[in-house]
């Protein structure tokens, strides 16, 4: 707990490069509500994005529930959009562009033009006091977001009033971090735009597909990493890059002819083979590289299509030349195997699996999530690393969260 607001204001300060250097999105978010509440001593809170007139629940925090938890899981919070209007509190403060200060969140004035929802401390099994929620300006005076923290603790762990030394603390904070996300958003958006890119050239490769590969591929990186002491720091730096290079796994399939591309039936023998180069294609995109992203990307799109028992591809291979680096006695590539395979490659292999089976496509329907699930099953130990399949299990809710947050355009 930081009891000063000298203290507090150094850490704003601390962290305002920390933010900066934070790259995607999502994990911005999430870090930003960490800080909000760190600074405030607050329980608990959310962060909303807005997208067109309503606003997108990003991440839920709540130190009182997580205690409930085991070491190393995360809390479950159910998706949901709120409009911008005035009837909700986060909707007030989106649509007014005003900082709220609620003192009592069930004492709200019956003349106030908003109002509190039950439902939801209901569905938690959490109940709200004190509220304090921050719109997310940017220097033209748009709203891009609400920041919301909950139940402020003093010393010996009451519940009190947000101050307005919170307050001011937080407009502070808050004026730093729209510069940050604004950079994220920008940084999200090029991706996005790749991804349309092989959109073009390959339908099954959309916004939402990748999103949740990205999503799915984190959750399981956290608790992996977790599991294996990686210490907070190294994890949280590791988590905005591979949440990044996640979404350009097939960006090779640029390369590839739209005639193979756009089969609507099964590839015979020769179709697959060029398929399969899709991985050298895109992973040669990264080949000169300038950063730590560059690394994981390359990492993640050579290594995604590879299998834990060695059958996958493209296996030992030189990424200049295509030659094999590795052969069987009859000269063929012998595929990666095991930890040969570096983890990212293993863990986007489930997640992509996983959002292909569970969603429709043009060559064939949604299976049902039962049957996903004992697919993934079947396929621990040959197709997928057995402990990674056991992740997958423990993270299972978090995923849901996830896919509920990136639904395909359809649904």
């Amino acid at each position: 707990m930081i009891t000063s607001d000298s203290d507090k204001l150094r850490e704003i300060i601390a962290i305002d490069s920390e933010l900066n250097k934070i790259q995607d999105q999502d994990i911005l978010l999430e870090r930003i509500l960490s800080v909000a509440r760190r600074i405030t001593n607050a329980d608990a809170g959310s962060i909303y994005i807005k997208r067109d007139n309503n606003l997108d629940i990003k991440y839920a925090q709540n130190d009182t529930l997580q205690k409930d938890l085991d070491p190393g899981q995360k809390l479950i919070y159910k998706f949901f959009t709120l409009p911008v209007n005035s009837k909700s509190i986060a909707g007030y403060c989106a649509s007014e562009k005003k900082l709220l200060n609620i003192p009592d969140y069930y004492g709200i004035p019956k003349d106030a033009p908003y109002s509190h929802n039950a439902k939801y401390d209901k569905d938690a099994g959490y109940l709200s006091k004190s509220m304090l929620a921050i719109p997310l300006l940017n220097n033209m005076g748009a709203c891009l977001g609400v920041l919301q923290i909950i139940n402020k603790m003093d010393d010996e762990g009451e519940l009190i009033a947000f101050t307005n030394e919170d307050e001011q603390l937080v407009r502070h904070f808050a004026v730093n971090v729209v510069i940050a996300l604004e950079k994220a958003q920008m940084t999200r958006a090029i991706l996005q735009r790749m991804v349309q890119m092989a959109e073009l050239r390959d339908p099954k490769e959309t916004g939402p597909h990748v999103n949740r590969v990205a999503g799915f591929s984190v959750e399981l990186y956290d608790r992996w990493a977790f599991k294996m002491g990686i210490p907070e720091h190294k994890r949280n730096k590791d988590r905005d890059i591979f949440r990044m290079a996640s979404m350009l796994h097939d960006v090779g399939k640029v390369g590839i002819s739209d005639t193979i591309l756009k089969k609507p039936g099964r590839f015979d023998e020769d179709e697959y083979s060029i398929m399969k180069s899709h991985t050298l294609i895109g992973a040669r995109l990264f080949r000169d590289s300038q950063s730590e992203f560059d690394q994981v990307a390359q990492t993640v799109v050579l290594n995604h299509h590879e299998n834990w028992d060695g059958t996958g591809y493209p296996g030992h291979i030189d990424l200049d030349t295509g030659n094999a680096l590795k052969t069987d006695e009859d000269g063929r590539v012998l595929g990666k195997k095991g930890t040969e395979i570096p983890v990212f490659g293993r863990i986007v292999a489930i997640a992509d699996v996983y959002d292909a089976l569970r969603c429709k496509r043009v060559y064939k329907e949604a299976w049902k999530e039962e049957d996903v699930l004992e697919e993934i099953r079947k396929l621990s130990g040959t197709k997928f690393d057995p402990d990674l399949v056991d992740i997958f299990f423990e993270v299972y809710d978090r995923l849901q969260t996830v896919a509920d947050q990136y639904p395909d355009e359809s649904e």
